[in-house]
């Protein structure tokens, strides 16, 4: 079994946690806490070929990019960046986590969440930008950890990615 550390970035209440916490409880909660530091899960993931343990550290949102601890994401093979999609400046946020990180520790596979996708009213990230990263080769994911759409797409497809 191959065992990988997954890295949850993005800004303050974007979902990181609620996003985790579907994925390996398949649950979500509406109350809010508001992770201090790290928080880590694990969960198997099978592949056709392979199992692939993830142990996924939800780190404490940053808006504050000056005071993001790059040090959480040593030894890291993937990323997950969670935007909310229904506050635009996040995903700028998601984008400089990722910058910072790979500066620090090399390029690594990441996928990108636009989360809250069940707040289609509110939704204010545009397809032109969601289609430009596409293009450029971003995995996106529209995702809800309220209603679990696209979650274990997301994480499965993050597992495939490191597991080669």
């Amino acid at each position: 079994m191959l065992q990988k550390k997954i890295c949850m970035l993005g800004g303050f209440s974007v979902g990181k946690t609620s996003l985790v916490r579907r994925f390996v409880q398949s649950i979500f909660s509406e109350t809010y806490m508001t992770t201090v530091g790290v928080k880590i899960d694990k969960k198997n993931v099978e592949l056709p070929d392979k199992t692939v343990n993830l142990i996924l550290w939800d780190l404490a949102g940053e808006d504050d990019i000056g005071s993001f601890r790059v040090s959480y994401v040593r030894g890291a093979t993937g990323l997950v960046l969670v935007a909310d999609g229904t506050r635009p400046a996040t995903l700028g946020v998601a984008l400089t986590l990722r910058e910072r990180a790979e500066s620090e520790f090399g390029t690594m596979p990441v996928v990108l969440l636009f989360n809250k996708s069940d707040l289609a009213d509110q939704w204010a990230i545009s397809d032109v930008e969601m289609n430009e990263l596409k293009t450029n080769g971003w995995q996106i994911y529209l995702t809800s950890a309220l209603t679990g759409d696209c979650v274990d797409d997301a994480f499965h497809r993050l597992a495939e990615m490191v597991a080669h």
